[in-house]
């Protein structure tokens, strides 16, 4: 066998591998849709869910899932920015900066499950926050945090050194050079990343079930003082996302329509995601596009 043959035989083999991992994907996503888009309503939506009785709906669930969401991006995106920033604008190559960069692909390798029982331990247990939205927005800081912190310390990276020189020869300061030239260029790669992050994010369970607790109590969203326990907003409720209503349902089976509940949730769970990912590229493209004038 000569060197073409060869060639075309490894593409060929390549091909073939990419195409089969993209029809089991298709497949997957063609089960889930087709099983449960119809099931998809206006009620089923905005309706709160009920246990003993069919008829109910996703409501409730997927507030707390957006609503844990946007609290977890509010307080890792802070953090993840500033040791992105330190770690390749300003510290030096070392045993530290290694030790971090260790350190932050083993917390990122660790499966939810762990960082769920931390926070069950930590959160819940020792600092008496019980199952709530709080414990569970910090359990998935501490699971976003790594992957976040790794995604924009990439999008600095794909920024040109000859930009930082410019700022710099400019009389610019270290900071200013960032925050007004290198921060900029990167906001196309960073919203990327924190777009895909958040789909992560909104499909999490494991790390919920030990935080967030597994019940969904009735709400009242005409009252938004976040002080109230029927309020939409009270950050100390427990609150049953999405995800962990689709784990419930399947383990308990108590509800009589279990399973079009579970295959319509897992519906609308897919399509987010799915979202999440088109709006990143979208965004991604629409932003690199303003601001290269490209």
């Amino acid at each position: 066998m000569n060197s073409k043959t060869q060639n075309k035989v490894a593409i060929g083999g390549l091909y073939g591998i990419a195409g089969f991992v993209v029809l089991i994907l298709l497949a997957l996503l063609g089960f889930i849709l087709v099983s449960g888009v119809p099931q998809l309503s206006w009620h089923f939506l905005t309706a709160p869910g009920k246990a003993f009785l069919k008829g109910g709906g996703v409501g409730v669930q997927l507030f707390n899932s957006f609503y844990l969401l946007i609290l977890a991006m509010l307080i890792s995106f802070p953090i993840a920015l500033g040791a992105a920033i330190y770690l390749y604008e300003y510290a030096k190559d070392n045993w530290l900066t290694t030790t971090i960069r260790t350190a932050i692909e083993i917390l990122s390798s660790l499966p939810s499950v762990v960082v769920g029982l931390f926070g069950f331990l930590f959160f819940v247990v020792k600092l008496h926050l019980g199952f709530s939205i709080l414990s569970g927005a910090f359990a998935l800081t501490f699971f976003n945090l790594p992957l976040l912190a790794r995604s924009i310390e990439d999008s600095l990276r794909t920024v040109s050194d000859v930009q930082r020189e410019g700022g710099l020869a400019l009389g610019l300061s270290r900071w200013e050079t960032v925050s007004r030239v290198i921060l900029p260029a990167a906001v196309p790669s960073i919203l990327t990343g924190v777009i895909l992050s958040a789909g992560r994010v909104f499909g999490e369970a494991a790390a919920l079930i030990y935080t967030a607790g597994q019940s969904a109590p009735a709400l009242n969203f005409a009252d938004w003082n976040p002080f109230n326990i029927s309020s939409p907003l009270n950050p100390m409720r427990p609150a049953e996302t999405l995800a962990v209503h689709i784990w419930k349902i399947n383990s308990e089976g108590i509800m009589p329509d279990a399973k079009a509940i579970s295959s319509g949730s897992s519906a609308v769970l897919v399509i987010a995601i799915l979202l999440f990912n088109f709006a990143a590229r979208y965004l991604g493209k629409r932003l690199y596009k303003r601001l290269t004038s490209a």
